[in-house]
């Protein structure tokens, strides 16, 4: 039993150079795919919160009108505060759960609320 431990602990040798530029090589090459895909993820869930709040504002203001039977509303000018949005008839706190969001819109008279930044 002895011999056999022996010669398994003479048989410990390192990592040799080639493999371990081999094995650092591998790691550049997954970093170098896995890093792009990573940053543009993140864009594209930036871009979707805002397409997704400026549908949320939208619908609110859709439904505001509905349920307060206007045709039509004042202008309001470019804003992040949902207590001033649109003029006359604020959105918050009846129709949005936030007095502020991450972007600033605007509304036409119609009701057409336009997203002027996102906020990201």
């Amino acid at each position: 039993m002895k011999r056999f431990l022996k010669r398994i602990h003479q048989d410990n040798r390192g990592f040799t150079l080639v493999e371990l530029l081999v094995a650092i090589a591998l790691m550049a090459i997954l970093v170098a795919i896995v890093i792009p895909n990573v940053t543009g993820l993140i864009g594209y869930g930036q871009t979707e919160g805002a397409n997704e709040e400026a549908s949320i504002v939208q619908t609110a203001m859709d439904t505001m009108m509905a349920k307060e039977s206007q045709a039509s509303v004042t202008d309001t000018t470019e804003t992040a505060n949902m207590t001033a949005f649109p003029t006359g008839n604020a959105l918050y706190p009846d129709y949005l759960r936030d007095s502020a969001t991450k972007g600033t819109y605007s509304c036409d008279t119609t009701g057409l609320v336009t997203q002027e930044s996102t906020g990201y």
